[in-house]
């Protein structure tokens, strides 16, 4: 049994009954919404591409709670299911923008630089663009660890990797911020 909260417990009881369903499954999204669009916007970093991968995410939560087996908090549950939805997104990006001829190195960092507040001299900014310069696995356990304060062992279980493993990809990821933002 994972340790779920109390109030996730009774969530999930009500989402498994006809009468409550759509009232639970409302009061989750409502609950998580806005940590899971953040974990989706540092991967995809655009506002509306974020929005549709929230939007994915909900319809595969809402299809797949119902098969949720309380081995694990629900909140990983929702974390792997955005994370893998984020991935999924990128993919299909990188596949698009492979065909397009203007064939960009880092098509993640050119639309952080199109953001309309971009300014390469603040420290976010920099930060932001550090991060986008790692590879996935990395730029998604530095996101978790640094912007969710999510501990290893929760991690691991999102991520399906090892602690260990996903602290020396923490301690690489960290290196190479360092690394960017003294040389730039």
């Amino acid at each position: 049994m994972g340790n779920n909260h109390p109030d996730d417990i009774f969530l999930l009881q009500e989402f498994r009954n006809s009468a409550t369903k759509e009232k639970a499954f409302t009061s989750i999204i409502k609950k998580y919404q806005e940590k899971l669009y953040w974990h989706i916007r540092r991967l995809v970093i655009q506002h509306e591409d974020a929005n549709d991968v929230l939007q994915n995410v909900c319809i595969k939560v809402w299809n797949g709670l119902e098969n949720f087996r309380e081995d694990s908090q629900l909140y990983t549950w929702l974390y792997r299911i955005a994370t893998n939805e984020s991935l999924t997104y990128l993919e299909q990006q990188k596949r698009k923008s492979s065909l397009s001829i203007d064939n960009e190195e880092n098509p993640v960092a050119a639309r952080l630089q199109a953001e309309k507040d971009f300014d390469a001299s603040k420290a976010e900014w920099k930060l932001q663009m550090a991060i986008q310069q790692l590879p996935e696995k990395q730029r998604l356990v530095f996101n978790l660890r640094y912007y969710d304060e999510m501990p290893y062992e929760e991690m691991s279980k999102v991520l399906d990797t090892s602690e260990g493993a996903l602290k020396a990809s923490y301690h690489h990821a960290v290196k190479k911020i360092e690394d960017f933002i003294l040389n730039h």
